[in-house]
């Protein structure tokens, strides 16, 4: 029997194995480049772009860190940044709901890619409480986004799409990196922003770069 591999080209020129994945198999900027053109949402915006994963997973950053009063360790900080990681080895970000008709077989290839990202940088595994954190600005950003990008309104956000998270008005990346607020970035401008903190944070906390 021929061995079953899924491989992808990396734009670095290295190979990933979606089914064999190792923490070898891409650099940051691979990394970057993927998430910035791997799409929530289903890829529908009432903007002229959709919104990236990349640009999701700063704004999740910054939500910790402002919960945190700004004093978050620079690993954990990373792995807030790096929470959808996989998304953007996969190129895929499926709808929550549509999760569990794809069946187990996924939920076993997202976990493992899950794994060789924690592993090449250095993550440390949740804790229940620092989970539970986590998923609370995880779904506050995923509200603010259904209202500010999708164009679903704050009820539907709360019958429809059962997201119960408070709908932030002020975007939290506008302090930071100014322009019009709740826009999607273009992917060449969320790949270097996203990119920027993954060198900024991985240096900061010792990780092994790309």
């Amino acid at each position: 029997m021929i061995q079953q591999r899924a491989w992808v080209r990396m734009p670095s020129g290295k190979r990933l194995d979606l089914l064999n994945p190792t923490p070898f198999d891409w650099d940051d900027a691979d990394l970057a480049l993927g998430l910035a053109r791997t799409y929530r949402w289903g890829g529908h915006s009432a903007w002229p772009l959709p919104l990236s994963v990349a640009q999701h997973s700063i704004t999740v950053m910054l939500l910790q860190r402002a919960e945190l009063g700004g004093r978050i360790d620079p690993l954990l900080e990373l792995r807030e940044l790096l929470h959808d990681a996989e998304e953007g080895l996969l190129g895929f970000d499926a709808i929550s709901v549509i999760k569990p008709f794809l069946g187990d077989g996924f939920r076993a290839l997202s976990r493992r890619l899950e794994h060789v990202v924690f592993l090449r940088y250095g993550l440390p595994s949740w804790t229940s409480g620092e989970h539970a954190r986590h998923k609370r600005a995880d779904r506050q950003a995923a509200a603010s986004e259904a209202v500010h990008v999708a164009g679903w309104s704050r009820e539907e956000v709360r019958r429809t799409l059962k997201i119960q998270a408070a709908v932030l008005e002020d975007d939290p990346l506008v302090a930071v990196y100014g322009g019009t607020p709740w826009e999607p970035w273009a992917p060449a401008l969320a790949c270097e922003r996203f990119l920027a903190e993954l060198e900024r944070l991985t240096k900061l906390a010792g990780a092994s770069p790309g």
